[in-house]
């Protein structure tokens, strides 16, 4: 017979369920694990089923509880939602969870996470890096950070800017081997390769309106670390094909200098775009339509991580970082 549940309970059967841990879920509500495996066996109690299978290193949703998972967790996400509208009526308020790739995050998302606090104190921040891209609405991730294609409709998306690249290499490299002046020169050079989890990415080019072609780029390292390749071209071991948000800081002191500039590179040239993609159930919650916002006008229009490259012609267009806290 069902008995009643307290909230509590609630929210740490969510957090078990969507982190397979007792741990971890303990760890997020403060609460220590022997109290968190008290508080889901009163729930088991209270509902006359078993909701999780317990291994050594892990729990997994019996099925009644996957079908209990379901439910309850919708009615904690309207709970918290209605939560954020109470008090001051634009003040954002709740724990926002991000989940970002570690590299962009580093360079970009970290500065504008902190300002974005500053400015909304009542938000709590939790960031998660990783350059795989799992369902949000299943790990309850309000905004992801994606690079690329999208490829779940289910999910809403903002464009944040469009990625812009450059093929560069270090002064030293090119003083000792050369400048390219035309791609077909890539072949007589050490290009450093992006190890993508389909193979070797491929770097495209186009001119002008044309078509994108695939460049013969290939070299003596291959590296699913895009720092590490970074760091090889900064020391003058070969060229690299990495975007603006990433190489724009040593494009601009100099380190890298661009390559064969004339041309419009990408490494998928059908998927440009960086976005922030939310469920659906986020629209009317407050905290993370106040960081979309927030994130859209701190990186800019053109992005800020390009602005670089109008200075340099010598155009008026003024400089924006993304720390701004106005």
């Amino acid at each position: 017979m069902y008995k009643h549940v307290n909230l509590l309970a609630l929210r740490l059967f969510v957090r078990v369920a969507t982190h397979g841990s007792f741990s971890q879920a303990a760890a997020e509500l403060n609460l220590l694990p022997s109290s968190a495996s008290r508080h889901i066996a009163a729930l088991e109690h209270a509902l006359g089923q078993a909701l999780f299978t317990r291994h050594s290193r892990a729990v997994r949703l019996t099925d009644a509880g996957q079908r209990y998972y379901e439910s309850v967790r919708e009615a904690i996400e309207q709970i918290d939602q209605a939560g954020e509208h109470i008090g001051e009526e634009d003040e954002p308020r709740g724990r926002l969870k991000i989940s970002a790739p570690p590299a962009f995050a580093r360079r970009h998302l970290a500065p504008i996470l902190m300002a974005f606090q500053e400015r909304h104190p009542g938000v709590e921040l939790d960031l998660w890096l990783t350059d795989t891209f799992s369902d949000p609405v299943e790990a309850g991730i309000d905004v992801s950070i994606r690079i690329g294609a999208l490829n779940d409709s289910r999910l809403l998306a903002r464009l944040l800017a469009v990625q812009t690249f450059a093929l560069c290499a270090s002064p030293s490299y090119l003083e000792a081997h050369g400048t390219p002046r035309v791609p077909a020169d890539l072949a007589q050079h050490n290009c450093l390769v992006y190890q993508a989890p389909y193979g070797p990415q491929k770097w495209h080019y186009r001119q002008g309106e044309s078509s994108f072609v695939a460049a013969e780029a290939d070299g003596n390292v291959r590296s699913n670390y895009i720092e590490y390749l970074l760091e090889m071209a900064r020391g003058g071991k070969g060229i690299v094909c990495f975007p603006t948000w990433l190489a724009s800081r040593y494009l601009e002191r100099g380190e890298l200098v661009p390559v064969l500039a004339e041309h419009t590179w990408a490494l998928e040239p059908d998927a440009l775009g960086i976005h922030a993609v939310y469920p659906a159930n986020r629209q009317r919650s407050r905290k993370t339509q106040s960081f979309l916002q927030f994130l859209g006008d701190a990186i800019g229009e053109p992005p800020y991580w390009d602005q670089w490259q109008g200075e340099r012609r010598g155009g008026a267009m003024p400089r924006r970082r993304p720390v701004s806290k106005g």
